[in-house]
C-alpha cells in the first residue's frame, strides 16, 4: 500500500468510525469521511486534516441503494481510487425481542448492516484487484458469534458479514486484496452514552474487565489496513477484551 493510499470509512462521523478515520490519517492516508450528518462530517474532516491527513467528506444514506452506488462512484474518483474500504457503519436498532421486531426494522437493519457493505465491496474491490492490492475491513461485533437476547437481528446481520469476509477473502485474495474482520466487544461511544452503567457491568465480566475506547478498535483496523498485515487474509480479529474466550 502506498503512503498516499485512500481509505473510505463508512460511518466515520462518530465513535469507532471517527477514531478509525483519524488513525488512518496519522498513517498518511487520504481519508474519505462518510456519514449522513453534514455538520458532524465536516468536523471530522477538519480533525483528519489537523492530524496531518488529507480528507474528503461524502454524505450518503446507506439504507438507499441509489445513494450507495453514488457513494461508491464518488469515492472511486477521489485520489485515484479507494485502496482501503472499512465497512463500519451499521444500524444497531434497540434491544427488542424477536417476536416484537417489525418488518420495517428487519428491512432497515439488513439494508444498512448487510446490503450496504455488500454492494460497496462489490463496487470497489474489483478496482483494487485490478491494481493488485487493497484491503477491505468489515467491522462486526462479538455478539455475531455469541448469543445475546434482544439483539437477534443485529447480531445476525453481523454474522452474515463475517461469512462474507471469508467468501471475499477467497474471491479477491488471489488478486492481492486482503479482506478481514474486526469484531469489537463493549465499546464506549457517543451512541451508547445513556447505557454506561450496563456496559461497564457487562464488560467487568470479561478478562479485560472494562469497556474499550474507540481508539483501541481503530488501532486494530489500522493494523489490518497496513502492510504489516500483508499475510492476514480472511481473519476475524476479536478486539473484545476476551469476551468470547471465556
Amino acid at each position: 500500500m502506498t503512503a498516499r493510499a485512500t481509505a473510505l470509512v463508512t460511518g466515520s462521523t462518530s465513535g469507532i468510525g471517527r477514531a478509525t478515520a483519524l488513525a488512518l490519517a496519522r498513517e498518511g492516508m487520504c481519508v474519505i469521511v462518510h456519514g449522513r450528518d453534514a455538520t458532524r462530517g465536516e468536523q471530522v474532516r477538519k480533525e483528519v486534516e489537523a492530524a496531518g491527513g488529507e480528507a474528503t467528506l461524502l454524505l450518503a444514506d446507506l439504507a438507499d441503494v441509489a445513494q450507495i452506488r453514488e457513494l461508491a462512484d464518488r469515492a472511486a474518483s477521489v485520489n485515484g481510487g479507494v485502496d482501503v474500504l472499512v465497512n463500519n457503519a451499521f444500524d444497531a436498532g434497540s434491544y427488542t425481542a424477536s417476536a416484537d421486531t417489525t418488518v420495517a426494522d428487519f428491512d432497515l437493519r439488513v439494508a444498512v448492516n448487510l446490503r450496504a457493505p455488500y454492494f460497496l465491496t462489490a463496487a470497489l474491490a474489483p478496482a483494487m484487484a485490478s491494481r493488485g492490492e487493497g484491503a477491505v475491513i468489515n467491522v462486526t461485533m462479538a455478539a455475531a458469534s455469541k448469543g445475546v437476547p434482544g439483539i437477534a437481528l443485529t447480531s445476525a446481520t453481523k454474522a452474515a458479514l463475517e461469512s462474507l469476509t471469508r467468501t471475499w477473502a477467497a474471491e479477491y485474495g488471489p488478486q492481492g486484496v486482503r479482506v478481514n474482520t474486526v469484531s469489537p466487544g463493549v465499546v464506549l461511544t457517543p451512541a451508547n452514552a445513556g447505557m454506561r452503567d450496563q456496559m461497564h457491568a457487562f464488560a467487568a465480566t470479561t478478562p479485560a474487565q472494562r469497556p474499550a475506547e474507540p481508539e483501541e478498535i481503530a488501532a486494530v483496523i489500522a493494523f489490518l489496513a497496513s502492510p504489516a498485515a500483508s499475510f492476514v487474509h480472511g481473519a476475524n480479529l476479536a478486539a473484545d477484551g476476551g469476551m468470547r474466550a471465556v
